[in-house]
């Protein structure tokens, strides 16, 4: 999986390069035309079209049947359990289909969350970093609340910390302030147990990946947040997070209640059914 994680990682990044420095709306427009296309292609070559066009068609009538017969109640019930029969029978249909897309989606969206999601720290701006430790590497004392444990943080020149470390027994975690000095992108070390481990910072604009946390290996956490390599396996470490904010992309209107921004995770969805029903007859398939 990480292999994986780590192929899809330099894939999206160059794909997304060139919407690095362009607003966020364009990108997801290009992204959601792409993925419409191809969800289109897959749902054609995976699903039985010839069925799924007799079954809309047998629904169809039902409803005309109900409209024509509207005062026979005998004739409204048969109706109504046609289309429900046919109804189940469309989702039988389309289920083979969705399955050959639902696991690649899952991956592109896991991508594109943390291209789409956050934005870089600002030059003078504090966040957190937070390194939490695991269980089986503290001394019983440092879970008690009686002391603290051994961790280094090493800052490059773009980062500077803002307070000194606070111990918190009962998440095991360790916590700075820090704050952005100029744009860049950076590692942070933590040095634990003689052994120093990397977390990602990136300070600016535009679109690029940026990765609030770094988990030790696990499938959820992989699959999750691919964004950044898996800490070492039976490390001390279970996880280093550094919060970045967390953004709505600009739609250039003020609908009601959105406003004129909205998450991307909403955005992209609608987008990409939207283009799918506008492209499903010039690409001949039956949804």
């Amino acid at each position: 999986m990480s292999a994986l994680d780590a192929l899809l990682r330099a894939i999206f990044d160059v794909l997304l390069m060139p919407f690095s420095g362009l607003p966020p709306l364009v990108g997801l427009l290009i992204l959601s035309l792409v993925t419409a296309v191809v969800m289109l292609l897959v749902f054609k070559k995976a699903s039985n079209q010839e069925a799924i066009d007799n079954v809309k068609r047998k629904i169809t009538a039902g409803l005309f049947e109900i409209r024509l017969f509207s005062d026979d109640v005998v004739a409204i019930l048969k109706a109504q359990g046609g289309i429900l029969r046919n109804n189940v029978t469309y989702l039988r249909l389309s289920f083979t289909p969705m399955l050959w897309m639902i696991i690649p989606l899952t991956l592109v969206v896991a991508q594109l969350q943390f291209h789409y999601g956050y934005r870089g720290l600002r030059p003078g701006e504090k966040t957190l970093l937070k390194v939490q430790l695991d269980s089986a590497s503290l001394p019983p004392e440092t879970l008690g609340g009686q002391g603290k444990p051994s961790v280094a943080l090493k800052l490059p020149e773009g980062l500077k910390a803002d307070s000194p470390s606070l111990w918190i027994p009962s998440t095991r975690e360790m916590v700075w302030r820090i704050q952005a000095v100029r744009d860049g992108r950076y590692e942070i070390g933590v040095g634990v147990a003689g052994q120093t481990y990397t977390k990602s910072a990136d300070v600016g604009g535009g679109v690029r990946r940026r990765s609030p946390v770094r988990y030790a290996p696990g499938f959820l956490s992989l699959l999750l947040y691919p964004a950044e390599a898996p800490l070492p396996r039976n490390g001390p470490l279970d996880s280093i997070t550094l919060e970045y904010p967390e953004v709505d992309v600009p739609i250039g209107v003020n609908l009601p209640i959105i406003g004129n921004q909205i998450n991307w995770l909403i955005l992209f969805p609608v987008l990409a059914i939207s283009f799918a029903f506008l492209l499903r007859k010039p690409f001949g398939v039956k949804i």
